[in-house]
């Protein structure tokens, strides 16, 4: 495991809030290289599951091949610890800690990345800055914003989001940013409510993951639910199939001229009864 900087996964740091003070978070700048896909799990509103999004999607990327770079930038480094957790007869996973490197070592990251990664996913810490915010967005190919069904994360996202939106200038329509419902409990005012605000963002939701225990026992043995029995996941992982399908039109999504809303484009999730 190329962890960089090599982390104790006790190094914590305090974080400020959203556009004030400072933060820990360190550029990655993604060598140049065309078969590579950038995606970054973002939201500065600590607990909304960006870390277990993040993990599932390397493990998910590990079996299928090649093994894909995992960079923890929280100085919580709960995915290293993941990480570090994962059996070696595990598919393989490279990692990476970046929160402890200076400026001059992370502009020197891209040469660790292996020549035969086509994947790399960054999670990011809470409570970044508008400056890191714009650098760990850069020249990313795809961001995931998961969110959770309460009154005061929607709030939180809603205004993050625009500031976003504002601060990087991405353009909606080049579908490079989708959100995911996260820990969600059907039939509940606050899944309605969660919906009804991500529909009128127009930006596609691709996924609603349910409040499951699978991504817990999962965490705790360094797996994702991916390589756990499928009988015992095969809800959790048709709702995880979705966000895979979506990263997997990158070209598409890429290089078409989308002249309606993204949102219009991309299949609603399905909620199914929890069990």
């Amino acid at each position: 495991m190329d962890t960089g900087k090599s982390v104790t996964g006790d190094d914590r740091r305090d974080a400020s809030p959203l556009g004030r003070g400072r933060s820990d978070a360190k550029m990655f700048i993604s060598p140049n290289r065309h078969d590579l896909h950038k995606i970054v799990i973002l939201n500065p509103k600590g607990g909304c599951g960006k870390t277990t999004l993040a993990t599932n999607l390397a493990s998910y990327f590990a079996l299928r091949g090649p093994a894909p770079m995992l960079v923890d930038n929280d100085p919580n480094g709960y995915t290293m610890r993941w990480l570090e957790r994962r059996s070696r007869n595990r598919c393989k996973i490279h990692g990476m800690a970046t929160y402890r490197s200076s400026m001059r070592a992370t502009r020197s990251w891209q040469l660790r990345i292996p020549d035969t990664t086509s994947t790399v996913i960054i999670d990011t810490p809470a409570a970044i800055g508008q400056p890191e915010m714009h650098e760990l967005t850069y020249d990313a190919n795809s961001i995931l914003i998961p969110v959770l069904p309460s009154a005061i994360d929607i709030r939180y996202a809603a205004s993050f989001i625009a500031e976003l939106l504002l601060i990087t200038q991405i353009d909606r329509r080049d579908r490079q940013l989708a959100v995911v419902a996260n820990r969600t409990r059907n039939n509940t005012n606050s899944l309605t409510k969660l919906m009804r605000f991500l529909t009128s963002l127009d930006i596609p939701i691709i996924a609603v993951l349910r409040d499951s225990q699978n991504y817990v026992h999962a965490a705790d043995l360094g797996m994702g639910i991916y390589e756990m029995p499928r009988h015992r996941v095969k809800t959790d992982v048709e709702q995880m199939d979705l966000i895979i399908n979506w990263l997997d039109q990158l070209p598409m999504r890429k290089w078409e001229v989308e002249p309606v809303s993204p949102f219009e484009r991309q299949p609603e999730p399905t909620i199914k009864p929890l069990h």
